[in-house]
């Protein structure tokens, strides 16, 4: 089973998945997101796979979800997307994705869920 972690290196809760997935020997095809952020495409399929909307998705503390007026509740799904993928540093982390199946791990322990 390959997973894909969308990880970021200075995060403890992104070192401590990868951990967690590669102590059970499974293939991680890890994504720094920050330098490499997933495709409008990839997001939506991710945000699908979670049951999630985006603004579920985002880090809403960060001060650039305030600088965007991203909490403007007239804004579109696709909006919001766009915004994520402009400004990374507002996708939760990390994201362990399998097949069919997604699962932001906070805690960490929650990506063996999707094992």
């Amino acid at each position: 089973m390959a997973v894909t972690l969308y990880y970021n290196p200075r995060c403890s809760k992104s070192r401590a998945a990868l951990e967690l997935l590669r102590a059970r020997a499974v293939d991680v095809r890890v994504v720094d997101y920050l330098n490499d952020p997933p495709s409008r495409e990839e997001l939506a399929r991710i945000l699908d796979l979670l049951g999630l909307e985006p603004r579920e998705l985002m880090r809403r503390h960060e001060a650039e979800y305030a600088a965007a007026n991203l909490a403007d509740p007239g804004l579109t799904r696709e909006t919001l997307i766009l915004a994520m993928i402009q400004r990374p540093i507002l996708i939760e982390r990390p994201i362990a994705v399998t097949g069919d199946r997604a699962v932001i791990g906070r805690p960490p322990e929650r990506v063996l869920e999707i094992l």
